[in-house]
């Protein structure tokens, strides 16, 4: 009698591990993307990271959506922590899909840039500009896999992303996103492969304050 229970136990238990497996699959791929672009908002910072290991800066990161009628944009802003005011990155991030499960996030610089120092704060402010004004960084977008719920990890692809920052040649970066953190590895490498620029021992981990 107790074998018979254990077993429809364990029945019961592939039976439930099968519900949710079908309830994911018929998730549809387009829900995956509005929760990739989700998962990206928000404020992070690196200080956690900083007070362990000095080689790190206390970097602060905010991407929040602007455009919400025209697709997945954010825009991004990066800056050491002490420095919010002189950022030393701005971007537009658009995020596709390109199948089920890879998406694809699409970097573009702004034109004055400088202007839109802050504006993470009012995103209302770009709806001043379109997004046909952005320039496109080719060979730079980010592709991403989801790998589970609320997890996704990427890479730009190889060598394409050009870069001519401290006498690099191209650039990579190596992305992975969850609901708390965004752990970005971006790297700068001269013709002859030699890294010229970024971390060197291991990606940046920001943490999401909100």
């Amino acid at each position: 009698m107790k074998k018979i229970v254990l077993f429809l136990s364990f029945i019961t238990v592939i039976a439930c591990k099968n519900k949710e497996s079908q309830h994911e699959e018929t998730v549809a791929p387009e829900a995956h993307l509005e929760e990739l672009y989700a998962l990206m908002q928000g404020s992070f910072n690196s200080e956690k990271q900083s007070v362990a290991d000095s080689s790190f800066y206390n970097i602060s990161l905010h991407m929040y959506p602007i455009w919400s009628d025209k697709g997945h944009y954010l825009y991004v802003e990066q800056a050491l922590n002490s420095m919010q005011d002189k950022p030393y990155r701005q971007r537009v991030y658009q995020l596709t899909q390109l199948n089920d499960s890879i998406y694809s996030s699409a970097v573009y610089t702004l034109p004055n840039d400088s202007l839109w120092i802050g504006k993470w704060k009012n995103p209302t402010a770009f709806d001043s500009i379109s997004p046909t004004e952005l320039i496109t960084r080719e060979g730079c977008a980010v592709l991403l896999k989801r790998l589970g719920e609320n997890h996704y990890k990427g890479a730009t692809d190889t060598d394409k992303c050009k870069s001519s920052l401290r006498g690099a040649s191209y650039a990579t970066s190596k992305v992975e996103i969850t609901p708390t953190k965004i752990e970005s590895w971006d790297q700068g490498f001269n013709a002859e492969g030699e890294q010229v620029w970024g971390a060197e021992k291991a990606g940046y981990v920001f943490d999401k304050l909100e």
